[in-house]
């Protein structure tokens, strides 16, 4: 297989594996939320939005880098792409269908760059503990009363304020969202994205898009559907602009990766605690169950990306040695 076809399948299959396991944790709560309303309609939504960022991005940087500077330290493999690259999105694909929410960060740019490894992991280690803590503080004592109201009147029709507040909000977590996770996927192809392959990117991404929406969001959507209250647009609203907000101070402080994964489940857990606290209708045993079962997949994404960024290169070497 040519180097140039590798290229465009790692591309595909790493744009297949983590839309399937990236997005409905993104879009997770709009899903839930808007369970009620045409697939299509939110598809339209987040399509254009995807769009714009991706056509932005490229062109304001001048070079045709659609990463947002995120891949500046893992440059394109000087040897081409090879079948040792094509792995880790194959595995993610895998372990999507089971609903295990590994980090694509970790899973994906640990290949192309092992040494980047423990700067990706602080970065995401302090995501989890900000998001964590900032969901206790905020849910515990910040909006304690509204989280009460909510649960309270959670079965009232959502007022149009509310919704068109969630759709801003909703638009602006999904954009800082591409802006961190784009790399995760351009890592495939050259620094330099020809217009043509953005193009081709775009019409790969809106598809992908569509079938996760028609999926309602697929076996990571339980995750979030277990949470409480995320059906409720207002509850949905104030958790994707927190994430929005924590994903935006980490883009600025700098471009080293960082797996979103980590941030929302360290931001839902962080809640579901808080909530535990206040709310007679949220368990404390199940919360701690459901947190302790959240982390222990990401334990079990973090290893297996270790393992990968270890063995893989030695295995590729091994086989190369034959021919």
């Amino acid at each position: 297989m040519s180097i140039e076809l590798l290229m465009i399948v790692g591309f595909c299959l790493a744009a297949y594996s983590i839309v399937g396991n990236d997005v409905p944790q993104t879009l997770g709560t709009f899903i839930s939320s808007n369970a009620h309303r045409p697939w299509w309609v939110l598809w339209l939504y987040t399509s254009t939005i995807l769009s714009v960022v991706l056509m932005y991005g490229w062109w304001v940087s001048g070079t045709g880098d659609a990463s947002y500077g995120r891949l500046e330290t893992i440059p394109f493999p000087a040897e081409g792409m090879t079948w040792l690259y094509i792995v880790p999105p194959v595995l993610l694909l895998f372990l999507t269908r089971f609903g295990i929410p590994v980090s694509t960060t970790f899973l994906v740019l640990t290949i192309f760059s092992p040494s980047s490894l423990s700067s990706m992991l602080t970065k995401s280690m302090l995501g989890y503990a900000v998001a964590f803590v900032v969901a206790i503080l905020v849910y515990r004592f910040v909006i304690k009363t509204v989280t009460i109201y909510f649960s309270q009147t959670r079965d009232q029709p959502a007022s149009s304020t509310w919704i068109g507040i969630q759709w801003v909000s909703t638009g602006f977590l999904w954009s800082q969202w591409l802006i961190q996770d784009l790399a995760n996927i351009f890592v495939y192809v050259p620094r330099a994205v020809p217009f043509w392959f953005m193009l081709f990117a775009i019409a790969v991404f809106v598809v992908l898009l569509g079938v996760v929406f028609y999926q309602r969001g697929g076996a990571i959507q339980n995750i979030i559907d277990t949470k409480t209250g995320v059906q409720d647009v207002r509850s949905a609203t104030i958790i994707d602009f927190i994430y929005a907000l924590i994903l935006l101070v980490f883009k600025e402080m700098s471009n080293i990766p960082m797996s979103t994964t980590w941030v929302f489940l360290g931001l839902l857990a962080g809640r579901e605690f808080a909530m535990s606290m206040h709310l007679v209708s949220v368990s404390k045993h199940r919360t701690s169950r459901n947190v302790s079962k959240d982390a222990f997949k990401l334990l079990i994404g973090l290893l297996m990306s270790i393992l990968l960024a270890t063995t893989l290169p030695w295995l590729y070497a091994w086989v190369e040695s034959f021919r």
